[in-house]
């Protein structure tokens, strides 16, 4: 069984400005460390989003070590929103240091919503293992100029989602080479209410499949 370690509070400098973070440690970590990132700032979205933190616990469970940290403008983190381009950089940021935190392992990038987007675009600079989204906002933000991700990817999409319109995600998604392991849940809504261990399911089904 794994064993986890307390949130670890650290702050990690980035263009804006220090960005608050908690690292969650794990007693055996394996091949892999994930980054994990949150939904839209202005909406009150934060690392501590209970999706967010889903995540993180669902990836310690299968022995990765996780950060989890607020974009810029949010909680202690230094400057303001910037319409994910700034929020790029804040995830490279992170992913830098979890690089040197962890060296020689593999990168997992995951992201709820708005941090979908944000993972997405960080596929492009970081070259993850793996990329894990859920519920990206594919109406809401413009998907079609970014790059498909080429590595393994899960897609995690709530049928009822009351935020993002899930006929566009999948629609969106069916474009993709390689397609992502896709686990769709009836009844879902944008927010996982009382659905949240289907996702922690989903997720850790796709990470023990994989490493």
């Amino acid at each position: 069984m794994t064993v986890f370690t307390p949130g670890e509070r650290v702050r990690i400098e980035g263009s804006a400005g220090a960005i608050e973070a908690v690292v969650g440690e794990v007693d055996r970590p394996g091949a892999m460390h994930a980054i994990v990132c949150h939904p839209h700032p202005l909406y009150g979205g934060t690392m501590d989003n209970k999706v967010v933190t889903t995540l993180a616990r669902a990836l310690q469970e299968c022995a990765v070590p996780t950060v989890r940290f607020n974009f810029r403008g949010v909680g202690a983190s230094g400057g303001s929103y910037d319409e994910g381009r700034g929020e790029t950089d804040d995830a490279a940021a992170v992913a830098d240091w979890a690089a040197r935190r962890w060296p020689g392992r593999g990168l997992i990038v995951a992201g709820f919503s708005f941090g979908a987007y944000v993972a997405l675009r960080l596929t492009a600079l970081r070259k993850p293992e793996r990329l894990i989204m859920v519920a990206p906002p594919v109406q809401r933000f413009d998907f079609a100029c970014l790059a498909m991700p080429v590595c393994p990817w899960l897609l995690v999409q709530g049928e009822a989602d009351e935020v993002v319109d899930a006929r566009s995600v999948l629609a969106w998604a069916g474009g993709s080479k390689p397609p992502p392991h896709l686990v769709t849940l009836p009844g879902v809504g944008h927010f996982f209410h009382g659905s949240l261990h289907e996702l922690r399911d989903a997720v850790i089904g796709e990470i023990r499949s994989g490493l």
